[in-house]
């Protein structure tokens, strides 16, 4: 059902707004923000990702009534959500924003309105509203990430090492996690050179999640440390292959 809804302050997905922003939008235009714990806002200005969407809404003889559900994903991988009530108390009159921490209080509040029953209505069960926002595969820390990609290019010396996109997107980055792999055994480890490869996972500012492969070897002329980087674990470890093979 098509519902004629009059809302402009709702960016799109693709907003290049930061989470940070979009919270500070919701807050200055809901009456009621001063209500909300402080502790929720804390964990709200260190979200990594947003996404909104429509739940439902009722129009009824100039009246109207929208909620909608906002979401942010947080550094510790777990989801907050604040609740939006937008209505208006005379027809053609400005609306209010109202915010609301659960769904319970926010039907509550919705119960309140002086809305004519014979109205349009429109309602989404709650699983299809939007795009689950999904779950990090890591927990990852938060502080200069997008320094530790460009650190981490930058002393790659590889021919084929991650380019100006790859350094493009992880300019994004708003969290890193740094993980030791292990798994098979390569030739490295059978003629005594030093060979250990790393998982570098970045979180970008959408929600995205990627991986940069780094091994860190003795096989070189002098034996000194090299550093290569690769965008994937089975590149990464056929570098290590071919490094071992060329000194066996």
């Amino acid at each position: 059902m098509s519902v004629p809804y009059e809302t402009a302050a709702y960016e799109p997905p693709e907003s290049p707004e930061s989470p940070e922003d979009q919270l500070a939008r919701l807050l200055g235009r809901a009456l009621n923000s001063f209500e909300l714990p402080d502790e929720v806002i804390r964990r709200l200005e260190c979200a990594l990702a947003y996404d909104s969407s429509l739940h439902s809404a009722h129009h009824s003889a100039g009246l109207h009534r929208e909620t909608y559900r906002h979401t942010w994903l947080l550094a510790d991988g777990s989801a907050l959500t604040l609740w939006e009530l937008v209505h208006n108390t005379a027809p053609g009159s400005d609306p209010d924003h109202e915010v609301y921490i659960d769904e319970e209080e926010l039907r509550a509040a919705t119960a309140r309105l002086p809305l004519p029953s014979d109205g349009t209505e429109f309602e989404l069960p709650l699983p299809a509203q939007c795009a689950p926002v999904p779950r990090p595969r890591h927990v990852y820390v938060t502080d200069g990430s997008a320094d530790h990609a460009r650190r981490l290019l930058r002393r790659a010396e590889n021919a084929d090492r991650p380019g100006g996109e790859t350094a493009a997107l992880l300019a994004t980055a708003r969290g890193h996690r740094i993980t030791q792999a292990f798994g098979r055994p390569c030739r490295a480890g059978r003629i005594g050179l030093c060979f250990s490869l790393y998982e570098h996972a970045f979180l970008l500012g959408d929600g995205r999640e990627v991986a940069l492969w780094e091994v860190e070897h003795t096989a070189t002329p002098d034996g000194r440390h090299m550093c290569e980087v690769y965008t994937s674990e089975e590149a990464a470890r056929e570098a290590m292959e071919r490094r071992a093979a060329k000194v066996s």
